[in-house]
C-alpha cells in the first residue's frame, strides 16, 4: 500500500470520526464509542478491510497519545480547585484503583478458569477510569455538579492511570514468574512514583524557565517546544525507572498553574492535540479488534462489567473515602462515574506483547467491558446525577469555554446564571447580595437587552447574570447566594 493511499485513509477516518463525534456529543454518547466503531468498520473484518493486527504499533500509538492526553488534562487543571479535594482524589486514584483491581481479580478467578494472578492482571487493566468520556457527556447534557464533585472526579480520572499502569506491569511479571509476590513490588512502587514525582516537578520548573526566558522568534514555536518537553519527560523518567505517566501528568499540572508566555494559546493548542490523540487512539484500537473473536467474550464481559459497576467500584469508593465525611449520595455518584475508556484497552496490549496464555481473552474482555461501561454508565450519567440530587438546578449553566480574551495572568471562572422567580436575590440591590470580593456580576441579560450593572442595580426574575469569579471557591459561594442548594450536598474533609 502506497503512502498516498495510507494518508488518504487516515485523513478520511479522522474526518469521519470528527463528524460522528459531533453527533455523539449531541446524543450524550462519548466520542470514544463512535471512534472505536469507525475503526472496527474500517478494520480487517469491517467494510474497509484494512489489515491491522500489530499490537506493538497499537501500543506505541496508545502510549504516545496517552502522554498528551494526560498532559492536557493536567495543564487544564486548576490547582486551587483541586487543593480542597486533593486527599480524596489521591485516595481514589491509588487505593481506589488497588481495591478495584483486587476485587475484580478475585471474582474473575472464582468464576472463570483464570488463575488468581491472571484474574488480578485483568482487574489491574480495567482499574482506571476515563475522564474524557465522563465529562464529554456532562458537558453535552449541560450537567453541572454541586460542591467539589466535579473537581474530585476530574482529579481522580486524570491521576489514576499511573497506578493502573504499575499494577498491570507488576501482574504481568507475576504471571510470568509465579514465585514472585505482589509485596515484592512495594519498593518498586515507591521508586517509580518517587522518581516520577521528582521528574515531573523538576522538569516542570526547568520548562517554566525555558518557556519564559527563551525568546523564540515565532509564537507558533512555543507549542512545539512543549510538545518536545512532554515526550522528553516521559522518556527520561522511563529510563530512570520512574513512572513516566505520573511525571507527564505532574508536568501538566505544574505548568498549567504557572504564568507562562502565550499560555492561552498553549491551552487552546493542547486542547486540540488531546482531541486529536483521543481520536487517533480510539481508531487504532478499533482497527486492532476482530469482532468475530469478541463473541466468546460477550457473556464473561457482561458479567464482569456488572460486577465492576455494582459491586467492585462502589466498594472501592466507599473504602477509599471512609475517612472523609461525605454523604451517601455523593459516594454513590462517584461510584457510578467509574467509566472505563481507552486506557484499559491500551493497557490490555501489554499482555499481548508479553505473549501470555490468556492475553487475547483479556484483550477481548477488556474491550467489551469498555463498550458496555460507556453504553450503561455513560449514557445514564445525567439521569443518575438528578436522581441522586447532585446536579445543580437547570437554571445554572456553566459556559466552557468562554469566548473572551483575557490576560494570560488572569485565572478566572465565567458562568451564566438565570435567576429563578423564587431566588432570594430577586428584588435586592447587588450591593446587598453579599457577593465575595473575588466575584463580580459583569453583565446582565434582561429581556434580550444587556445591562452593565452597578451596586444599586436591582435583580429581577429571569435575569441572566454573567458572573466572573477569581476562584472556584468564590464561584461556589456566588452560586449559593443566587440559587441556594442543599447544604447536605457539600463535602467536608
Amino acid at each position: 500500500m502506497g503512502y498516498e493511499k495510507i494518508l488518504l485513509i487516515i485523513s478520511f477516518l479522522l474526518f469521519i470520526s470528527i463528524l460522528v463525534g459531533k453527533t455523539s456529543y449531541r446524543l450524550g454518547i462519548p466520542v470514544l464509542l463512535f471512534s472505536i466503531l469507525v475503526g472496527i468498520l474500517a478494520g480487517s473484518e469491517g467494510l474497509g478491510g484494512i489489515p491491522f493486527d500489530d499490537a506493538n504499533i497499537a501500543q506505541f500509538i496508545g502510549v504516545f497519545a496517552l502522554n498528551y492526553i494526560l498532559f492536557s488534562g493536567g495543564f487544564d487543571t486548576n490547582w486551587k480547585s483541586v487543593r480542597p479535594i486533593f486527599k480524596k482524589g489521591l485516595m481514589l486514584s491509588t487505593f481506589g484503583v488497588f481495591f478495584t483491581a483486587g476485587l475484580v481479580g478475585f471474582a474473575v478467578h472464582l468464576f472463570t478458569d483464570f488463575t488468581l494472578a491472571e484474574g488480578l492482571l485483568l482487574g489491574a487493566v480495567v482499574s482506571s477510569t476515563d475522564a474524557a468520556a465522563v465529562f464529554s457527556i456532562l458537558r453535552s447534557k449541560s450537567v453541572s455538579l454541586k460542591g467539589n464533585l466535579r473537581s474530585t472526579l476530574e482529579f481522580e480520572s486524570g491521576s489514576n492511570d499511573p497506578m493502573a499502569y504499575f499494577l498491570t506491569i507488576s501482574m504481568i511479571t507475576i504471571v510470568q514468574s509465579p514465585e514472585k509476590s505482589l509485596l515484592s513490588f512495594i519498593p518498586l512502587f515507591f521508586m517509580q512514583f518517587g522518581i516520577g514525582s521528582i521528574m515531573g516537578f523538576g522538569i516542570g520548573k526547568l520548562a517554566q524557565i525555558a518557556i519564559n526566558r527563551i525568546k523564540l522568534e515565532y509564537e507558533g514555536l512555543y507549542p512545539v517546544l512543549v510538545l518536545a518537553l512532554v515526550i522528553f519527560t516521559y522518556s527520561a523518567t522511563y529510563f530512570l525507572m520512574g513512572n513516566g505517566f505520573l511525571a507527564v501528568y505532574i508536568l501538566g499540572i505544574f505548568l498549567g498553574n504557572k504564568d507562562l508566555m502565550h499560555k492561552k494559546s498553549l491551552i487552546r493548542f493542547f486542547d486540540g492535540i488531546a482531541w486529536l490523540m483521543q481520536i487517533i487512539l480510539f481508531l487504532t484500537l478499533g482497527l486492532l479488534v476482530f469482532p468475530s473473536e469478541l463473541i466468546p467474550s460477550i457473556i464473561p464481559g457482561i458479567l464482569i462489567s456488572l460486577f465492576i459497576i455494582f459491586i467492585a467500584r462502589p466498594i472501592a469508593v466507599h473504602l477509599s473515602l471512609a475517612v472523609f465525611r461525605m454523604n451517601l449520595r455523593e459516594k454513590a455518584f462517584i461510584s457510578w462515574v467509574g467509566l472505563r475508556g481507552a486506557v484499559p484497552i491500551v493497557f490490555a496490549t501489554y499482555p499481548l506483547l508479553a505473549n501470555l496464555e490468556k492475553s487475547h481473552s483479556i484483550f477481548n474482555i477488556v474491550f467489551f467491558i469498555t463498550i458496555f461501561s460507556v453504553l450503561i454508565q455513560g449514557t445514564s450519567l445525567p439521569i443518575v446525577s438528578k436522581w441522586l440530587h447532585v446536579a445543580l438546578p437547570g437554571k445554572l449553566k456553566r459556559r466552557t469555554p468562554v469566548d473572551i480574551e483575557l490576560s494570560d495572568s488572569v485565572k478566572s471562572e465565567l458562568i451564566e446564571v438565570e435567576i429563578a422567580d423564587d431566588s432570594p436575590v430577586v428584588g435586592k440591590k447587588i450591593m446587598y447580595i453579599g457577593f465575595p470580593k473575588t466575584a463580580l456580576i459583569v453583565l446582565i441579560n434582561r429581556n434580550s437587552k444587556f445591562i452593565t450593572p452597578n451596586g444599586s442595580t436591582i435583580i429581577e426574575p429571569a435575569d441572566k447574570l454573567m458572573i466572573l469569579a477569581e476562584t472556584a471557591d468564590s464561584l461556589n459561594q456566588s452560586l449559593q447566594l443566587v440559587c441556594p442548594v442543599s447544604s447536605g450536598s457539600q463535602s467536608n474533609d
